[in-house]
């Protein structure tokens, strides 16, 4: 096995995109093998790599891990993005799982018919501004400090940032009642490692487009269509 950790995924964010981030937060350079056929992913099924026959798979310290969930603990824990101790980590589990929550609106997205999209974006947006920002919003007014958990650079913070931007992505204008998360966003996108990873020419993937569509539906056979919430 490589060094580097080596990415399996297509060659586009989905669930892989939490990963990079994270590597990239991290300061930890990776490799990338990217599914563009079904014959490429039936090999990792037959060779026994894909435990639940599911990507993202990572290969990292001699280990295969899939999950996304187990692998972004893991990478947290390695390079101390994890908190310091048995309560920071449990914030830092919670709030990256309602973080989680709202990304998981926006990952299917692609795949939605274009009337459902305009549904799906509206949903996305209000579900953002009513429900997920007041609460870090909340958070980072009540503490003062520049970080989510424990006034240190952590794995909530990082994913925060990733669907901040997300979000913006369908609202430009999102975050203009979150003046907390304004400057968050500022201050989390000018450490050095995010600044690198957000520059162009950087592993971080684009949003989708038809053709990352049309491979993804090729190769795990997606026949069916997906439906707006």
């Amino acid at each position: 096995m490589s060094r580097k950790p080596k990415l399996y995924y297509f060659d586009g964010r989905g669930k892989m995109e939490s990963i990079r981030w994270l590597l990239g937060a991290a300061g930890v350079e990776f490799e990338e093998e990217f599914l563009e056929t079904r014959e490429q992913y039936e090999k990792l099924l037959q060779g026994g790599s894909l435990l639940f026959q599911q990507v993202p798979m990572v290969e990292i310290d001699g280990m295969r891990m899939v999950q996304t969930r187990a692998i972004l603990s893991y990478i947290a824990a390695k390079y101390n993005l994890y908190g310091k101790d048995l309560k920071e980590r449990a914030l830092i589990d919670m709030y990256v799982g309602g973080t989680d929550d709202l990304m998981g609106f926006i990952l299917m997205f692609p795949f939605l018919s274009a009337e459902d999209k305009e549904k799906q974006r509206a949903f996305i947006v209000q579900k953002a501004t009513s429900r997920y920002f007041p609460v870090y919003e909340k958070v980072l007014k009540d503490h003062g400090q520049d970080f989510l958990v424990g006034n240190n650079f952590s794995w909530a913070d990082v994913h925060l940032l990733e669907a901040i931007l997300m979000v913006e992505e369908k609202k430009s204008d999102v975050l203009s009642g979150f003046p907390q998360l304004q400057a968050f966003k500022a201050r989390i996108s000018s450490i050095p490692t995010i600044k690198k990873f957000l520059e162009p020419g950087s592993q971080r993937k684009p949003v989708p487009d038809d053709k990352y569509v049309e491979t993804v539906r090729r190769v795990l056979r997606m026949y069916y269509d997906l439906k707006a919430n």
